[in-house]
């Protein structure tokens, strides 16, 4: 079902040499933001065709990490697409877009080859770093 978003990260790692988020980021010239953003994890944003993630200061490492891998996925899988605008004048779906996020950034964290024979998907998750809810994408 994601497979193309399989093809699209694994050539990104093998470009670059990693599967760190911030590296991966700076990489591909995408200004990364800490700010205080209350109870918003992150978001991504194209200003004057300048890509940028802002992550919630406030947050810790992991979570920061997480959200960067998914705000990422935004920026290599949409990035052109504007969810507020998608709401209100669209009827494609934002749930769509963000179970794609979701599934680009758990499989950032987590190697394919190490899903393979996994015997606990909650051990595997909290290996990585990846929050609970993220099951469903492996």
């Amino acid at each position: 079902m994601y497979e193309w978003i399989f093809d699209k990260q694994e050539a990104l790692i093998k470009k670059h040499g990693t599967r760190d988020p911030f590296e991966l980021a700076s990489a591909l010239g995408i200004i990364v933001l800490f700010e205080e953003l209350k109870n918003i994890y992150g978001f991504y944003n194209t200003v004057c065709q300048i890509k940028f993630i802002h992550i919630n200061a406030s947050m810790e490492y992991e979570e920061q990490r997480f959200t960067c891998s998914h705000e990422l996925g935004h920026a290599v899988l949409h990035p052109n697409l504007n969810t507020p605008f998608l709401n209100a004048h669209t009827l494609f779906s934002e749930s769509k877009i963000e179970a794609q996020a979701n599934f680009f950034a758990t499989h950032l964290h987590i190697p394919k080859e190490q899903i393979d024979g996994v015997n606990t998907k909650k051990k595997l998750l909290a290996y990585y770093g990846v929050p609970a809810q993220m099951e469903r994408f492996i």
